[in-house]
C-alpha cells in the first residue's frame, strides 16, 4: 500500500484532516518546548539555601539585602518570599494572605499554556478517528461509483483511514505525557511555594 512512496504521499494520502493534525503537532511541541525551557529557568535556586540566606539576612535586620536578594532570580519561590517581605510590618494574617495571593499568582503563570497540550492530547484521537470515517466512506462511496468491490476500489480510502488513525496516535500520545508531566511539575512548584511561604512566615514573625 505504501511501498515505494515518499513521507509527503503518504502524509497526502491521509486527507484534509492530516493537515489539522499536523497543525496540533506544531502547535504542541511549540508548547512543550516552551514550558520545558520555562520549568527549568524557575526550579534553578535551591530553595533551602535561599530561605537559609533570607534567615540571615532577616536576623541581622538586612530587610533590603533580602528583597535584593529575591530579585536576583525570577523564580516563584522567590515572588513568594518577597511578597511577604514586603508586607513584614503588617499583622501575620496580612502577611500569610499577601504570599497566599502570590502562589495563586504564580501557579496561573505555570499553568499558562498547559491547557492547549491538554486539549490537543484528547481530540487528536478523535480527529484521527474522524479521518479514518472518512476513509471508510470514500471506500464504500468509490464501490458504490464503480459498482464491484476489490482492493484497487477500496485501497485509497483503507489506506485513508489508516494514516489517519496512526497519526492521531502520534500526535495525541506525546501531548497526553507531557500534559502530565507539566501538571506534576505545577505541583512540585505549589509545594515548594506553599513550603516557603510557611517557612517566611516563621522567620518574620520569630523577629518580632
Amino acid at each position: 500500500m505504501f511501498e515505494g512512496k515518499s513521507l509527503f504521499e503518504i502524509f497526502h494520502m491521509g486527507g484534509f484532516t492530516m493537515y489539522i493534525l499536523l497543525f496540533c503537532s506544531v502547535l504542541s511541541l511549540a508548547v512543550i518546548i516552551g514550558r520545558l525551557f520555562t520549568y527549568s529557568s524557575k526550579s534553578r535556586i535551591d530553595k533551602i539555601k535561599f530561605l537559609a540566606s533570607v534567615r540571615a539576612d532577616v536576623e541581622k535586620g538586612g530587610y533590603d539585602k533580602a528583597l535584593k536578594n529575591c530579585g536576583s532570580a525570577d523564580t516563584p519561590v522567590t515572588a513568594v518570599v518577597r511578597a511577604g517581605l514586603k508586607k513584614r510590618e503588617h499583622e501575620e494574617k496580612e502577611i500569610s494572605s499577601a504570599m497566599d495571593r502570590e502562589i495563586m499568582v504564580e501557579t496561573v503563570k505555570l499553568e499558562k499554556y498547559t491547557s492547549i497540550v491538554g486539549t490537543i492530547g484528547n481530540i487528536a484521537v478523535y480527529i484521527g478517528l474522524f479521518g479514518t470515517v472518512l476513509g471508510i466512506v470514500r471506500s464504500f462511496h468509490n464501490i458504490s461509483t464503480v459498482g464491484s468491490g476489490g482492493i484497487s476500489v477500496v485501497i485509497g480510502g483503507v489506506a485513508e483511514a489508516l494514516i489517519c488513525t496512526a497519526t492521531g496516535l502520534i500526535v495525541a500520545i506525546p501531548a497526553v505525557v507531557a500534559y502530565n508531566y507539566f501538571m506534576r511539575r505545577v505541583d512540585n512548584f505549589v509545594t515548594d511555594m506553599e513550603y516557603c511561604a510557611s517557612e517566611m512566615l516563621d522567620i518574620l514573625v520569630s523577629k518580632r
